[in-house]
Order: structure tokens, then sequence, then C-alpha cells
């Protein structure tokens, strides 16, 4: 499994960052080291994501959340503040939800959550409908490879994330690149980016369990969400908020799908500032 330790504060919180679908541990290069003066950071690739090859290992929302628990207990030490995006937020509500022990608080920046009844967005919904379905989802894959370089890939997703590309780095845009082109198990990671993406809208397809998990969450919760979020509707998350008031919830105007590549200093600013207002940890024993 393949981790980015940042480095940060040794008497900070330590912090993991879990990143969505299609996503890696590049997503957080803009805003990890905006955490490493106050905590210590670690970002990781999930199975068949980033450099993390999938193996024989199966990517489902569930196989991951197994993942995630057992690096918090064998590698992050916990508890630990989890922050996740998108997938990675649904993944860090059921960890959260089912071992509460191994986590001190629960940073949601716009995760995949059930929300009102409402159309989607054409292209998003239209892409996922292509996912769902066997054999059409692994076609469009391999279709869009042969189509497009890795640079249009990397673009095309930023620009379906809200994030205009002339905004990011151009070395984040070219290591984000670099390692789309470096990937070995292509196949492998085409299955276990459609496992994760079917398993997820199972998951959104009957959400009950998933909202009994978040209500079960008895952690402190910061739920951030960009009001121009194309991939989760905004109505998702204010809905999510009023279901679990003691939430805290922080709406961003004009930011999109990925806060943490958009607006990495507000973003930033919101959670430092959320996170120093916690209780201490008690001293053990």
């Amino acid at each position: 499994m393949h981790v980015v330790d940042h480095g940060g504060a040794a008497d900070g919180p330590t912090v993991v960052l879990v990143h969505g679908l299609g996503g890696s541990h590049l997503n957080w290069d803009l805003f990890a080291p905006l955490l490493t003066p106050h905590a210590r950071v670690l970002a990781l690739d999930l199975p068949g994501f980033g450099r993390t090859e999938p193996g024989t290992r199966r990517a489902t929302v569930e196989a991951n959340v197994a993942v995630l628990d057992r690096f918090l207990r064998e590698v992050a030490g916990t508890p630990v503040v989890l922050v996740g995006n998108s997938m990675g937020g649904m993944i860090s509500v059921l960890t959260a939800a089912a071992a509460p022990h191994l986590v001190r608080a629960l940073v949601l920046l716009d995760p995949a959550v059930p929300g009102p009844l409402r159309r989607p967005d054409p292209l998003v919904g239209l892409t996922f409908a292509t996912y769902a379905v066997p054999g059409l989802g692994e076609y469009a894959l391999r279709a869009r490879r042969t189509r497009a370089g890795a640079r249009t890939q990397v673009l095309d997703l930023l620009r379906l994330c809200g994030v205009d590309p002339a905004t990011v780095p151009a070395p984040l845009v070219d290591r984000s690149v670099a390692l789309l082109e470096e990937r070995r198990d292509v196949l492998g990671m085409d299955r276990a980016f459609l496992a994760a993406a079917r398993s997820l809208l199972r998951v959104l397809a009957d959400p009950r369990r998933y909202r009994q998990a978040m209500a079960a969450v008895g952690v402190p919760v910061l739920l951030v969400h960009g009001d121009r979020d194309r991939l989760v509707p905004v109505a998702n998350a204010r809905d999510v908020a009023a279901r679990n008031p003691r939430w805290r919830y922080v709406e961003l105007p004009g930011v999109g799908h990925t806060p943490q590549l958009q607006v990495p200093d507000e973003l930033a600013g919101v959670v430092l500032g959320w996170l120093a207002d916690l209780p201490p940890v008690p001293a053990a024993g």
C-alpha cells in the first residue's frame, strides 16, 4: 500500500487523508503542507488507485473500509483525525461508525452522501449510468484511454470536479499525468475503479444503513461542501447536515467537488480553526 508521510508537528494530532473515486495521494498536495505546522499528515492510496496496485484485492467501499481500519491500527496510530473527500468521505464515515475508538474527529469534504431525489447533472448522470452497466463500463474506460491521452484525462477530471486546470500548479498537473502513465496493471486499475464506483452507487441507492452509520458517529464531525459541486449536489450536504444537527456544517460559495485543490488555503483555515476548538484527548489511564 502506497502512503505519503508529509511529516508535521510531532505534538499535534495525526491526520489521515482519504481520496475519492479516481483520486490519489496527489489530490492532497496543495492542502497537506498547510496542516503540517499543526499535525502529522498521512495520505494513502486505496487499492487500485494512485500507486497502490490492486493485485487480487477487492476495491468496493466495504473492502476499503476494512483496508482503512487496518491502516489506522497498524500504521497511523490512533486515534486519528480522518479527512475524507467524495468516496473517501463515505469510507471515513463507515470506518468511524464501526470503530469509533480509532477516530478522534471526522472531516468530510464534499462526501458522497444521499440527498433529496433530484435530476442529476446530465454529464454526471450519464457517466455513472455507464459505469454501472457490466461490460459497458469496461468498454467506456478502454475507449477513453484510446481516445484521450493521460493529460487530457487529468484535465477533464479536474473540470468535472469544478476545478479550472489553469489554477492548478503546473508541476502538480505534470505529476498527475505521470502517475496515470506509469500505472502497470491498467486492467486491474479499471476493475478497481468500476468495483468502487458500482459499490458506491449501491450504497447510495438504498441509503438506510449509510444514514444509520452517519447517525451512529459519536466523534465531532465537520462537513464542508462546495455549493457548485456537480458530482454531489449541495442539496445532499444540506439534507445530511439537517439530519445530523451535532455536526458542524460549512458551505463554500463558488467551490466544486474538491475544495482541497480549488481553495486549499481557505479550507485549511476552516479545518484548523475547527480542530483547535476540539476538546483535548483524555490522557491514557
